[in-house]
């Protein structure tokens, strides 16, 4: 068989991948009873990254349904004794946590919203819980009880 014998086909390049998202391209292919899928993304043509949610923004506006948890004035009170009871300043304690003096501050005239780890790192600086039924009592040294 020579090269003269043999048939060369010329097939047209498969359409890319954007222009079969076009407009035109998924009203052609309804035409012709091809399944289409469309479904835009959540978000789509928007320059919009972090979106808030319905329940955030009810949070943030703090209505009686749906309201941040903060700490107890009692706890705060406590807090605020056992610093004083170990010569700290707010500033002193928030560098031992390792938090902003704004957090010390917050726990103690009871604007916190309550957070376990904090709460645990305070227990263990000032030495005396923070949280449960025992408020208030000295914290047992480990081992102890």
């Amino acid at each position: 068989m020579s090269d003269w014998d043999s048939v060369t086909v010329l097939r047209k390049k498969a359409p890319k991948s954007s222009t079969l998202k076009t407009e035109s391209a998924v009203n052609q292919a309804r035409r012709q009873g091809v399944a289409v899928d469309t479904q835009q993304k959540y978000g789509a043509g928007t320059n919009k990254q972090h979106v808030t949610t319905k329940n955030t923004a009810k949070l943030d506006r703090e209505t009686e349904e749906l309201r941040h948890d903060k700490i107890p004035l009692d706890v705060g009170k406590l807090i605020q004794q056992g610093r004083q009871g170990k010569g700290l300043s707010q500033k002193d304690l928030a560098t031992k946590i390792c938090e902003k003096q704004q957090v010390v501050t917050d726990y103690e005239a009871g604007r916190g919203i309550p957070n376990n780890l904090i709460l645990g790192k305070m227990e263990r600086v000032l030495g005396i819980k923070l949280r449960g039924k025992e408020r208030g009592q000295p914290i047992a040294p480990p081992g102890k009880k």
